[in-house]
């Protein structure tokens, strides 16, 4: 639906709605996938990726953003910043896509100001497990998120996981000295692999829950991604953990 905004010709328009956009909740990370990326990071595709960047760099990446609520949740806390989500499912990438430019044009319509006009945000279809140097500089990142990603409960299955002592060496390699990882889940043996990876990693330190009361993606994360409501609708548990990324050794 369409409203006329007020004193301007411009139109609002609806956001897109979920239910055009459906897919199964979890895709094989290792199957062949098309994707498009560039042979290595280059200015000139973030300018594709987010039109109004103004020299702004991607420092925040949700990796499995899901339907992007935490990113948009998070936009004008980092108005500086270019937050990016990764995606690997085509129609919920799409959505996010849609979903954003529909904040953005929303934005202009009603003259919101820079740091409110979601023009820090991007989406990218892309498998994380495979292509992250493509995109990503090192020690670019400040912040990745792992919110609820797939389990792969089997245990043959567990090198499909999102966290492991491998990809996380490529983490490291992104992420700037203090920068942060962020993991949640409802399930707790993830939880445990998750924690056990990172602790284990000779780059990473748990930060104690109690030193997060006032981090604003600490307290974001739990309720900002569907997977997070619908858990809270369920009255499940949540298993939070958060490591900083330390200098590396002399």
């Amino acid at each position: 639906m369409e409203s006329q905004s007020a004193g301007s010709e411009a139109k609002l328009i609806q956001l897109p709605q979920k239910r055009f956009y459906r897919q199964r909740a979890h895709s094989n990370p290792l199957a062949h996938h098309t994707f498009d990326y560039p042979p290595c990071p280059n200015e000139e595709y973030w300018d594709t990726v987010y039109p109004d960047r103004r020299n702004r760099q991607v420092r925040i990446l949700d990796i499995g953003c899901g339907y992007g609520g935490l990113l948009i949740q998070l936009a004008k806390h980092f108005p500086e910043d270019l937050l990016c989500g990764l995606e690997i499912r085509v129609k919920v990438s799409d959505y996010v896509k849609d979903r954003i430019k529909a904040l953005q044009h929303n934005a202009k319509v009603e003259k919101a100001p820079e740091a409110e006009d979601f023009s820090n945000l991007g989406c990218i279809r892309t498998n994380a497990m495979k292509h992250l140097p493509n995109f990503f500089e090192k020690g670019q990142l400040s912040t990745i998120f792992f919110l609820f990603p797939d389990p792969h409960f089997k245990e043959k299955k567990h090198k499909w996981r999102i966290v492991s002592d491998t990809l996380l060496s490529e983490y490291a390699y992104l992420l700037k000295p203090e920068g942060r990882i962020y993991t949640n889940t409802d399930v707790e043996d993830l939880h445990l692999w998750m924690v056990d990876c990172l602790t284990n990693h000779p780059l990473f330190e748990r930060i104690p829950d109690e030193d997060l009361k006032e981090d604003i993606c600490f307290k974001t994360m739990f309720e900002a991604t569907e997977e997070g409501k619908k858990v809270t609708r369920n009255e499940g548990s949540k298993w939070p953990a958060v490591f900083r990324r330390l200098p590396n050794p002399e």
